[in-house]
């Protein structure tokens, strides 16, 4: 009778968990998807046990109406007011070009301040950061934003200690992401910390995205810097190919002849375009193919040498500690999903 009793108290307790409550706070021209983005990884995010919604999510903006974006769909909103007395677990304020004014809104700051005061939790997506430091909720801490807002950020608020790179900081309940698709990155973190990893991997197949990028990794891609680099798209297709070709002989000469150009012609234009030699650039290569499967595989470090072209243990090392000063043991300890 008694375990009877037990077994439908622990039910009844895992029926009636409420959803978290998770608050996007709005104003007008956001960027769409640093909203939408972790409103949908929360929206589909479901309680291991039960199988319910974890999360319970609201929109809500200073006016409650409908709030412009950077796209041709406007958002519809609810009140703060509606929320100022309500226990909130996550806390988010989004980013765009309209930070730049929320920033200078003293009643907007107030309501910001209000919600964060409310909630268990305090995130921002991109240069939604610029918000939660004009509220002073960044003081003394570690942040980041979009690199292109990184500056401002730091030369505005110098209390704010600013990081470049990472794609999403927490420090302690408070959480920053840079750009755009970091904060779903950061949506599925909160997700894994609330829920647990199962719940945050079944999110990230349903959107099929990848699962999880750590906070340390940087959101600057090295394929997109090299595009940027390469303005003309002479070197385009040599670097599709020496990414599929790690294993392969890669020196200047072999280089040059996949793109019809004698070694030294080659090696003198790609220099000027590109910023390093050619023998650099494969190591660079081989370099962020090593770091992916160190991220996301469990493949050994022997094998991930042999399979990026480095041909031995050592050889890589050096190359990781040269370009980004750790060893590959290290790094995959610390970035490495748990």
């Amino acid at each position: 009778m008694n375990d009877n009793m037990t077994s439908f108290s622990a039910k009844s307790s895992e029926s009636t968990i409420s959803p978290r409550l998770v608050v996007f706070l709005v104003y007008p021209d956001i960027v769409l998807l640093d909203l939408v983005g972790p409103l949908q990884v929360f929206s589909h995010a479901l309680e291991q046990t039960t199988g319910k919604n974890g999360y319970a999510c609201a929109v809500v903006s200073s006016k409650g109406d409908m709030v412009r974006t950077n796209t041709v769909v406007p958002i519809p909103s609810e009140p703060v007011s509606r929320y100022r007395d309500r226990q909130i677990n996550t806390l988010v304020v989004v980013g765009g070009d309209g930070a730049n004014q929320a920033m200078l809104d003293v009643s907007f700051l107030q309501q910001v301040t209000l919600l964060a005061s409310k909630a268990e939790r305090v995130c921002s997506v991109c240069s939604g950061a610029l918000v939660l430091a004009a509220a002073g909720l960044l003081e003394g801490r570690r942040a980041v934003t979009h690199w292109e807002d990184c500056k401002m950020l730091a030369e505005t608020f110098p209390g704010v200690h600013v990081e470049i790179d990472p794609i999403y900081i927490k420090d302690g309940h408070i959480w920053t992401s840079a750009g755009i698709t970091a904060g779903m990155d950061l949506a599925l973190a909160i997700v894994a910390e609330d829920l647990g990893r199962q719940s945050a991997l079944k999110v990230a197949r349903s959107m099929v995205t990848h699962m999880v990028r750590s906070g340390g990794q940087s959101q600057f891609s090295p394929v997109l810097g090299r595009q940027l680099l390469d303005t003309t798209g002479r070197f385009e297709e040599l670097h599709h190919w020496l990414a599929d070709n790690l294993q392969c002989d890669l020196r200047v000469e072999v280089l040059a002849e996949r793109v019809n150009m004698s070694a030294r012609n080659f090696s003198r234009l790609y220099s000027k375009q590109m910023g390093l030699t050619p023998a650099k650039a494969v190591e660079a290569i081989r370099t962020e193919m090593a770091r992916d499967l160190l991220e996301t595989t469990d493949i050994s470090i022997k094998r991930i040498a042999a399979q990026c072209g480095f041909n031995d243990e050592e050889r890589m090392r050096r190359a990781f500690l040269r370009l980004l000063g750790v060893a590959p043991s290290d790094y995959r300890q610390g970035f490495k999903t748990q």
